[in-house]
């Protein structure tokens, strides 16, 4: 097993790492919406889901990897009616590329963020 690091994302906030990767495969843990340079979170569910997919693309690279190599993605969100506004932003970011995924319903996220996004990619040699 191996923890990636990533210097362009914050400590963990917790006892996990943002992604660890093993036999190949890469484990992100649930990325949230938090703006790198500013340390903001954007208000809206659009603008969220934009930059919660840049954190996991920021990850993705610092394991030598990048979205077109995810496989699962399991989103969480704090209301089931941000549902087409969350569809609509991540096949903006996947394009052609269409991962196993599913959106979760959960009361309340951290920090207050409307979206957390975790994910299962191929790590690449």
């Amino acid at each position: 097993m191996e923890i990636i690091k990533n210097d362009a994302m914050p400590a963990a906030g917790g006892h996990y790492s943002h992604c660890v990767a093993h036999n190949g495969i890469l484990y992100l843990s649930g990325q949230l919406p938090i703006d790198q340079v500013t340390k903001t979170i954007p208000e809206s569910i659009g603008e969220q889901t934009d930059m919660v997919m840049e954190n996991v693309n920021r990850v993705l690279e610092a394991a030598g990897s990048t979205k077109n190599d995810v496989i699962q993605v399991r989103i969480f969100i704090t209301n089931i009616e941000y549902w087409n506004e969350v569809n609509t932003r991540y096949a903006a970011f996947f394009g052609d590329h269409k991962p196993a995924r599913c959106i979760i319903p959960s009361r309340d996220l951290h920090y207050g963020c409307l979206i957390e996004v975790e994910a299962i990619a191929v790590q690449n040699d």
